[in-house]
Protein backbone atom coordinates (compact mmCIF):
# COMPACT_ATOMS: atom_id res chain seq x y z
CA UNK A 1 0.00 0.00 0.00
CA UNK A 2 1.43 3.38 -1.06
CA UNK A 3 0.48 6.24 1.26
CA UNK A 4 0.83 9.80 -0.05
CA UNK A 5 0.98 12.66 2.44
CA UNK A 6 -0.83 15.83 1.35
CA UNK A 7 -0.20 19.01 3.35
CA UNK A 8 -2.96 21.64 3.37
CA UNK A 9 -4.36 24.39 5.59
CA UNK A 10 -7.57 22.43 6.13
CA UNK A 11 -9.95 20.45 3.96
CA UNK A 12 -12.64 23.01 3.23
CA UNK A 13 -14.69 23.08 0.01
CA UNK A 14 -12.19 25.25 -1.82
CA UNK A 15 -10.70 24.73 -5.25
CA UNK A 16 -7.46 22.96 -4.37
CA UNK A 17 -9.14 20.84 -1.70
CA UNK A 18 -11.87 19.80 -4.13
CA UNK A 19 -9.22 18.88 -6.70
CA UNK A 20 -7.46 16.63 -4.19
CA UNK A 21 -10.75 14.99 -3.24
CA UNK A 22 -11.72 14.52 -6.89
CA UNK A 23 -8.43 12.68 -7.42
CA UNK A 24 -8.82 10.71 -4.19
CA UNK A 25 -12.21 9.39 -5.29
CA UNK A 26 -10.79 8.20 -8.62
CA UNK A 27 -7.70 6.26 -7.52
CA UNK A 28 -7.52 2.57 -6.62
CA UNK A 29 -7.60 2.92 -2.85
CA UNK A 30 -6.70 -0.72 -2.37
CA UNK A 31 -3.25 0.15 -3.75
CA UNK A 32 -2.86 3.81 -2.77
CA UNK A 33 -4.14 6.04 0.02
CA UNK A 34 -4.07 9.77 0.67
CA UNK A 35 -3.32 11.03 4.17
CA UNK A 36 -3.35 14.65 5.29
CA UNK A 37 -1.56 17.12 7.52
CA UNK A 38 -3.95 19.97 8.36
CA UNK A 39 -3.30 23.14 10.32
CA UNK A 40 -6.58 23.71 12.13
CA UNK A 41 -8.01 22.04 15.29
CA UNK A 42 -11.57 21.84 13.94
CA UNK A 43 -13.14 19.35 11.57
CA UNK A 44 -13.66 20.63 8.03
CA UNK A 45 -16.00 19.88 5.14
CA UNK A 46 -14.15 16.89 3.68
CA UNK A 47 -12.86 15.26 6.88
CA UNK A 48 -15.66 12.71 7.19
CA UNK A 49 -15.25 11.59 3.59
CA UNK A 50 -11.46 11.33 3.92
CA UNK A 51 -11.78 9.00 6.88
CA UNK A 52 -14.55 7.01 5.19
CA UNK A 53 -12.25 6.45 2.21
CA UNK A 54 -9.47 5.18 4.48
CA UNK A 55 -7.36 8.31 4.84
CA UNK A 56 -5.70 9.60 8.01
CA UNK A 57 -5.81 13.21 9.20
CA UNK A 58 -2.97 14.60 11.34
CA UNK A 59 -3.50 17.96 13.06
CA UNK A 60 -0.59 20.31 13.55
CA UNK A 61 -0.59 23.82 15.07
CA UNK A 62 -1.55 26.72 12.86
CA UNK A 63 1.30 27.51 10.48
CA UNK A 64 3.58 30.17 11.90
CA UNK A 65 6.98 30.54 10.20
CA UNK A 66 8.45 32.21 13.31
CA UNK A 67 7.21 29.63 15.81
CA UNK A 68 9.80 27.22 17.18
CA UNK A 69 6.90 25.13 18.47
CA UNK A 70 5.47 24.77 14.96
CA UNK A 71 8.83 23.84 13.45
CA UNK A 72 9.40 21.30 16.21
CA UNK A 73 5.93 19.81 15.60
CA UNK A 74 6.84 19.35 11.92
CA UNK A 75 10.15 17.68 12.70
CA UNK A 76 8.57 15.46 15.35
CA UNK A 77 5.92 14.38 12.88
CA UNK A 78 8.32 13.41 10.10
CA UNK A 79 10.66 11.64 12.54
CA UNK A 80 7.68 9.61 13.77
CA UNK A 81 6.41 8.84 10.24
CA UNK A 82 9.31 7.75 8.02
CA UNK A 83 6.79 5.79 5.94
CA UNK A 84 5.87 8.94 4.01
CA UNK A 85 8.32 8.89 1.11
CA UNK A 86 6.18 11.19 -1.05
CA UNK A 87 5.11 14.51 0.46
CA UNK A 88 2.80 16.69 -1.65
CA UNK A 89 2.46 20.23 -0.27
CA UNK A 90 -0.39 22.59 -1.21
CA UNK A 91 0.53 25.63 0.93
CA UNK A 92 1.60 27.82 -2.00
CA UNK A 93 4.13 30.43 -0.81
CA UNK A 94 4.64 28.75 2.59
CA UNK A 95 5.38 25.29 1.22
CA UNK A 96 9.08 25.48 2.12
CA UNK A 97 8.42 25.10 5.85
CA UNK A 98 6.99 21.54 5.88
CA UNK A 99 9.10 20.46 2.90
CA UNK A 100 12.27 21.48 4.76
CA UNK A 101 11.27 19.29 7.70
CA UNK A 102 10.45 16.44 5.32
CA UNK A 103 13.86 16.83 3.68
CA UNK A 104 15.69 16.81 7.01
CA UNK A 105 13.93 13.57 7.90
CA UNK A 106 14.78 11.87 4.62
CA UNK A 107 11.57 12.01 2.54
CA UNK A 108 12.95 11.56 -1.00
CA UNK A 109 10.06 13.07 -2.99
CA UNK A 110 8.92 16.54 -1.94
CA UNK A 111 6.37 18.27 -4.20
CA UNK A 112 5.50 21.95 -4.04
CA UNK A 113 2.21 22.60 -5.85
CA UNK A 114 1.24 26.12 -6.97
CA UNK A 115 -2.51 26.71 -7.02
CA UNK A 116 -2.46 30.50 -7.53
CA UNK A 117 -0.75 33.05 -9.75
CA UNK A 118 -0.55 35.77 -7.08
CA UNK A 119 -1.44 36.55 -3.47
CA UNK A 120 -3.50 39.19 -1.69
CA UNK A 121 -1.53 42.40 -1.21
CA UNK A 122 -2.09 42.52 2.56
CA UNK A 123 0.45 42.75 5.38
CA UNK A 124 1.36 39.07 4.91
CA UNK A 125 2.37 39.53 1.28
CA UNK A 126 6.06 40.48 1.86
CA UNK A 127 6.45 37.54 4.25
CA UNK A 128 4.95 35.13 1.74
CA UNK A 129 7.24 36.39 -1.01
CA UNK A 130 10.21 36.06 1.33
CA UNK A 131 9.49 32.45 2.28
CA UNK A 132 8.55 31.56 -1.29
CA UNK A 133 12.21 32.03 -2.26
CA UNK A 134 13.18 29.00 -0.15
CA UNK A 135 10.99 26.51 -2.02
CA UNK A 136 13.57 25.56 -4.70
CA UNK A 137 16.05 24.63 -1.95
CA UNK A 138 13.78 22.00 -0.39
CA UNK A 139 11.40 20.76 -3.11
CA UNK A 140 12.31 18.01 -5.55
CA UNK A 141 9.37 18.61 -7.90
CA UNK A 142 7.35 21.68 -8.89
CA UNK A 143 3.68 21.27 -9.85
CA UNK A 144 1.32 24.03 -10.94
CA UNK A 145 -2.29 24.26 -12.10
CA UNK A 146 -1.33 26.60 -14.95
CA UNK A 147 1.72 27.91 -16.73
CA UNK A 148 1.11 31.34 -15.23
CA UNK A 149 1.02 29.93 -11.68
CA UNK A 150 4.21 27.99 -12.20
CA UNK A 151 6.08 31.00 -13.58
CA UNK A 152 4.92 33.17 -10.69
CA UNK A 153 5.74 30.78 -7.85
CA UNK A 154 8.70 28.85 -9.27
CA UNK A 155 10.57 31.23 -11.59
CA UNK A 156 13.39 29.51 -13.43
CA UNK A 157 12.32 25.99 -12.41
CA UNK A 158 11.12 23.11 -14.55
CA UNK A 159 7.39 23.01 -13.74
CA UNK A 160 4.92 20.21 -14.40
CA UNK A 161 1.36 21.34 -15.15
CA UNK A 162 -1.23 19.20 -13.38
CA UNK A 163 -4.66 19.91 -14.83
CA UNK A 164 -7.44 20.82 -12.40
CA UNK A 165 -9.62 17.94 -13.50
CA UNK A 166 -13.31 17.71 -12.63
CA UNK A 167 -15.93 14.98 -12.58
CA UNK A 168 -17.24 15.89 -16.01
CA UNK A 169 -20.11 13.39 -15.87
CA UNK A 170 -21.64 15.34 -12.96
CA UNK A 171 -21.59 18.71 -14.73
CA UNK A 172 -23.07 18.01 -18.15
CA UNK A 173 -26.10 20.15 -19.00
CA UNK A 174 -29.54 18.72 -18.27
CA UNK A 175 -32.74 20.69 -19.07
CA UNK A 176 -34.59 18.49 -16.57
CA UNK A 177 -32.19 19.29 -13.72
CA UNK A 178 -32.25 22.99 -14.67
CA UNK A 179 -36.04 23.06 -14.35
CA UNK A 180 -35.94 21.13 -11.09
CA UNK A 181 -33.33 23.37 -9.43
CA UNK A 182 -35.06 26.54 -10.54
CA UNK A 183 -38.23 25.19 -8.99
CA UNK A 184 -36.42 24.45 -5.72
CA UNK A 185 -35.05 28.00 -5.65
CA UNK A 186 -38.41 29.57 -6.50
CA UNK A 187 -37.11 30.90 -9.83
CA UNK A 188 -39.14 31.01 -13.02
CA UNK A 189 -37.93 32.80 -16.16
CA UNK A 190 -35.71 35.38 -14.48
CA UNK A 191 -32.14 36.02 -15.60
CA UNK A 192 -29.84 34.22 -13.16
CA UNK A 193 -26.20 35.10 -12.57
CA UNK A 194 -23.98 32.74 -10.62
CA UNK A 195 -20.70 32.88 -8.75
CA UNK A 196 -18.81 30.20 -6.82
CA UNK A 197 -15.95 31.08 -4.51
CA UNK A 198 -14.86 31.92 -1.00
CA UNK A 199 -15.88 35.41 0.07
CA UNK A 200 -12.35 36.74 0.29
CA UNK A 201 -10.53 39.69 -1.34
CA UNK A 202 -9.19 37.58 -4.24
CA UNK A 203 -12.69 36.84 -5.56
CA UNK A 204 -13.61 40.55 -5.76
CA UNK A 205 -17.20 40.25 -4.50
CA UNK A 206 -17.45 43.99 -3.93
CA UNK A 207 -17.05 44.63 -7.65
CA UNK A 208 -19.34 41.69 -8.45
CA UNK A 209 -22.16 43.33 -6.51
CA UNK A 210 -21.60 46.61 -8.37
CA UNK A 211 -21.79 44.70 -11.66
CA UNK A 212 -25.00 43.00 -10.62
CA UNK A 213 -26.52 46.34 -9.61
CA UNK A 214 -26.04 47.49 -13.21
CA UNK A 215 -27.54 44.25 -14.55
CA UNK A 216 -30.58 44.73 -12.31
CA UNK A 217 -31.17 48.20 -13.77
CA UNK A 218 -31.73 46.63 -17.18
CA UNK A 219 -33.24 43.36 -15.99
CA UNK A 220 -35.20 44.16 -12.81
CA UNK A 221 -36.17 40.55 -12.09
CA UNK A 222 -32.56 39.28 -12.28
CA UNK A 223 -31.09 37.24 -9.44
CA UNK A 224 -27.52 36.59 -8.31
CA UNK A 225 -26.65 33.27 -6.66
CA UNK A 226 -23.54 33.33 -4.47
CA UNK A 227 -22.12 29.96 -3.47
CA UNK A 228 -19.46 30.09 -0.80
CA UNK A 229 -18.63 31.66 2.54
CA UNK A 230 -15.76 33.61 3.99
CA UNK A 231 -14.55 36.41 6.24
CA UNK A 232 -15.95 39.21 4.04
CA UNK A 233 -19.51 37.87 3.94
CA UNK A 234 -20.99 40.44 6.32
CA UNK A 235 -19.30 43.27 4.43
CA UNK A 236 -20.76 41.99 1.16
CA UNK A 237 -24.20 41.58 2.72
CA UNK A 238 -24.09 45.21 3.87
CA UNK A 239 -23.24 46.35 0.35
CA UNK A 240 -26.11 44.29 -1.08
CA UNK A 241 -28.47 45.91 1.44
CA UNK A 242 -27.12 49.45 0.82
CA UNK A 243 -27.76 49.03 -2.92
CA UNK A 244 -31.31 47.78 -2.34
CA UNK A 245 -30.54 44.33 -3.76
CA UNK A 246 -31.43 42.15 -0.78
CA UNK A 247 -34.36 40.50 -2.56
CA UNK A 248 -32.23 39.80 -5.62
CA UNK A 249 -29.03 38.32 -4.15
CA UNK A 250 -29.12 34.83 -2.67
CA UNK A 251 -26.32 33.79 -0.31
CA UNK A 252 -26.42 30.00 -0.67
CA UNK A 253 -23.43 29.28 1.56
CA UNK A 254 -21.15 26.29 1.15
CA UNK A 255 -22.80 23.69 -1.07
CA UNK A 256 -22.00 20.13 -2.06
CA UNK A 257 -24.29 20.37 -5.12
CA UNK A 258 -22.55 23.04 -7.20
CA UNK A 259 -23.10 20.83 -10.25
CA UNK A 260 -26.89 21.15 -9.81
CA UNK A 261 -26.89 24.88 -9.01
CA UNK A 262 -24.93 25.66 -12.18
CA UNK A 263 -27.76 24.14 -14.21
CA UNK A 264 -30.04 26.97 -13.07
CA UNK A 265 -27.56 29.72 -13.98
CA UNK A 266 -27.66 31.74 -17.22
CA UNK A 267 -24.32 33.56 -16.86
CA UNK A 268 -21.40 32.62 -14.62
CA UNK A 269 -19.42 35.69 -13.52
CA UNK A 270 -15.88 35.53 -12.14
CA UNK A 271 -14.29 38.98 -11.62
CA UNK A 272 -11.34 37.63 -9.61
CA UNK A 273 -8.24 39.72 -9.01
CA UNK A 274 -6.20 36.60 -9.79
CA UNK A 275 -6.58 32.83 -10.08
CA UNK A 276 -4.37 29.85 -10.68
CA UNK A 277 -6.69 27.93 -12.91
CA UNK A 278 -10.19 28.21 -11.47
CA UNK A 279 -11.85 24.85 -10.87
CA UNK A 280 -15.26 26.50 -10.95
CA UNK A 281 -14.42 28.04 -14.33
CA UNK A 282 -13.94 24.52 -15.69
CA UNK A 283 -17.13 23.29 -14.02
CA UNK A 284 -19.20 26.18 -15.36
CA UNK A 285 -18.00 25.66 -18.93
CA UNK A 286 -18.72 21.94 -18.69
CA UNK A 287 -22.32 22.73 -17.78
CA UNK A 288 -22.64 24.89 -20.89
CA UNK A 289 -23.25 28.20 -19.14
CA UNK A 290 -22.05 31.51 -20.63
CA UNK A 291 -18.98 32.72 -18.70
CA UNK A 292 -17.72 36.27 -18.15
CA UNK A 293 -14.26 36.31 -16.54
CA UNK A 294 -11.88 39.07 -15.55
CA UNK A 295 -8.82 39.44 -17.76
CA UNK A 296 -6.72 38.80 -14.65
CA UNK A 297 -7.58 35.13 -15.03
CA UNK A 298 -5.28 33.00 -17.17
CA UNK A 299 -6.40 32.41 -20.76
CA UNK A 300 -5.69 28.75 -19.99
CA UNK A 301 -9.17 28.76 -18.42
CA UNK A 302 -10.74 29.19 -21.86
CA UNK A 303 -11.62 25.67 -23.01
CA UNK A 304 -14.84 26.43 -24.91
CA UNK A 305 -16.32 29.28 -26.93
CA UNK A 306 -18.51 30.23 -23.95
CA UNK A 307 -15.92 32.52 -22.35
CA UNK A 308 -15.63 36.30 -22.59
CA UNK A 309 -12.76 38.09 -20.80
CA UNK A 310 -13.38 41.64 -19.56
CA UNK A 311 -10.87 44.04 -18.04
CA UNK A 312 -11.22 44.93 -14.38
CA UNK A 313 -10.56 48.50 -15.50
CA UNK A 314 -13.91 48.53 -17.33
CA UNK A 315 -16.94 49.98 -15.57
CA UNK A 316 -19.59 47.81 -13.90
CA UNK A 317 -21.98 49.06 -16.60
CA UNK A 318 -19.71 47.65 -19.33
CA UNK A 319 -19.54 44.33 -17.51
CA UNK A 320 -23.33 44.33 -17.27
CA UNK A 321 -23.62 44.90 -21.02
CA UNK A 322 -21.34 41.94 -21.71
CA UNK A 323 -23.33 39.75 -19.32
CA UNK A 324 -26.66 40.68 -20.86
CA UNK A 325 -25.25 40.16 -24.35
CA UNK A 326 -24.18 36.63 -23.45
CA UNK A 327 -27.30 35.72 -21.49
CA UNK A 328 -29.27 34.67 -24.57
CA UNK A 329 -26.70 32.18 -25.88
CA UNK A 330 -28.17 28.70 -26.40
CA UNK A 331 -27.22 26.16 -23.73
CA UNK A 332 -25.44 22.99 -24.78
CA UNK A 333 -23.40 20.27 -23.10
CA UNK A 334 -19.64 20.90 -23.30
CA UNK A 335 -18.27 17.73 -21.68
CA UNK A 336 -16.55 16.53 -24.85
CA UNK A 337 -14.54 19.75 -25.15
CA UNK A 338 -13.47 19.63 -21.50
CA UNK A 339 -12.41 16.00 -21.80
CA UNK A 340 -10.54 16.77 -25.03
CA UNK A 341 -8.71 19.59 -23.23
CA UNK A 342 -7.51 17.07 -20.62
CA UNK A 343 -9.63 18.26 -17.72
CA UNK A 344 -11.59 15.13 -16.88
CA UNK A 345 -10.65 14.03 -13.37
CA UNK A 346 -9.83 10.47 -14.37
CA UNK A 347 -7.08 11.78 -16.66
CA UNK A 348 -5.60 13.85 -13.82
CA UNK A 349 -5.94 11.06 -11.26
CA UNK A 350 -4.34 8.48 -13.55
CA UNK A 351 -1.40 10.79 -14.22
CA UNK A 352 -0.86 11.40 -10.51
CA UNK A 353 -1.04 7.69 -9.70
CA UNK A 354 1.54 6.94 -12.38
CA UNK A 355 3.81 9.68 -11.02
CA UNK A 356 3.51 8.57 -7.39
CA UNK A 357 3.96 4.89 -8.28
CA UNK A 358 7.06 5.49 -10.38
CA UNK A 359 8.79 7.42 -7.60
CA UNK A 360 7.65 5.10 -4.81
CA UNK A 361 9.15 2.18 -6.71
CA UNK A 362 12.51 3.88 -7.30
Amino acid sequence: MIRILHIVSYMQRGGLETLIMNCYRHIDREKMQFDFIVHRPFRADYDDEIEALGGKIYRLPRLNPFSHGYKKALLDFFKAHPEYRIVHCHLDCMSALPLKAAMRCGAPVRIAHAHNSNQDKDWKYPLKRWFMRDIPDVATHFFACSKESGEWMFPGQVVTIVNNGIETERFGFSPEVRSQVRGELGIKEELILGHVGRIVPQKNHDFLIEIFAEVAKQSPDAKLLLIGAGPLEEQVRRKVNDLGLTEHVRFLGIRSDVNRILQAVDVFVLPSLYEGLSLTAVEAQTSGVTCVFSDSISRECEMTDLVEFVSLNETPAHWADMILKGSTAPRKDQRDKIIEAGYDIQTTADWLVDFYTAWENN
